[in-house]
C-alpha cells in the first residue's frame, strides 16, 4: 500500500512539474525571456508560485529546461516523420517531409520550439549550453540530408552544402515572427517553402 501511495505521489508530481514547463513554454514562446515572470507561469499552470521552486532552483533553471526541451523535441519530431517515410522516398522527399515537420512543429503543434526558437538570441550564454548541444545534432541531420541528397544528384553538386543549411534553417525558424494563418494557410506556406528549396537548390526545373 505504501508504494502504492509513493508511485501516485510520484506520478502527480510529474504531472505538475509538466504542467509548469507547458505554461513557461507558453509564456516564454509569447512575452521572450525578459518579459517571462514566474507568477504568470504560475497562474497558467494552475500552482502558487513558490511551488515552482520545488521543481526548479530558478528562473533560469526553468527558462534553460524549456529552450532544451524545444530544441530536442523539433529534431526527434522531424527524424520521426523522415523514418515514417516509404524506403522508396527519394533523397529529395527527405528533405522536403523536414522543410514540413519542422514548420509544423514550430507553428502548429509546439511552444517549446516557438520558445526555443524566439529565444536562442536572447538569454545569457549560460543558458544556451545544453539547447546548444541539441541544435548542433539537429543541424547536423540537416547537413545530412543535404549531402545524401547532393550525392544522389537530386541537389546541385556546386551548391555549398553548410551555407545552404544555415540560410535555409534560418529561413524555417524565423517563420515564427511573421506568418499569420488568417493572410496565408499553413499548405501555402510549407508549397512555397518547398518550391524555394526544389529551385534553389535542385538540379531539376520543378
Amino acid at each position: 500500500m505504501a508504494d502504492e501511495q509513493s508511485t501516485i505521489a510520484t506520478s502527480k508530481s510529474a504531472r505538475t512539474r509538466e504542467r509548469i514547463l507547458d505554461a513557461a513554454a507558453a509564456v516564454l514562446s509569447r512575452k521572450g525571456y525578459a518579459g517571462t515572470r514566474l507568477s504568470e507561469v504560475a497562474d497558467a499552470a494552475g500552482v502558487q508560485a513558490p511551488a515552482i521552486y520545488y521543481y526548479f532552483g530558478s528562473r533560469d533553471e526553468l527558462v534553460e529546461e524549456v529552450m532544451w526541451a524545444g530544441a530536442n523535441s523539433v529534431r526527434t519530431h522531424v527524424e520521426s516523420e523522415i523514418a515514417a517515410m516509404p524506403t522508396t522516398a527519394t533523397a529529395m522527399d527527405r528533405l522536403l517531409t523536414a522543410v514540413e515537420a519542422h514548420l509544423r512543429y514550430e507553428l502548429e503543434i509546439s511552444d517549446y520550439a516557438t520558445a526555443s526558437i524566439r529565444n536562442a538570441g536572447h538569454v545569457p550564454e549560460h543558458l544556451r549550453v545544453r539547447p546548444a548541444a541539441e541544435e548542433a545534432l539537429y543541424s547536423r541531420m540537416w547537413r545530412d540530408l543535404l549531402v545524401e541528397a547532393q550525392e544522389s544528384g537530386e541537389v546541385r553538386a556546386d551548391l555549398d552544402i553548410n551555407v545552404f543549411r544555415l540560410l535555409l534553417l534560418g529561413a524555417l525558424n524565423w517563420v515564427v515572427e511573421w506568418w499569420n494563418p488568417r493572410t496565408r494557410s499553413f499548405d501555402d506556406l510549407v508549397r512555397t517553402a518547398c518550391d524555394m528549396v526544389r529551385r534553389t537548390a535542385g538540379t531539376g526545373s520543378d
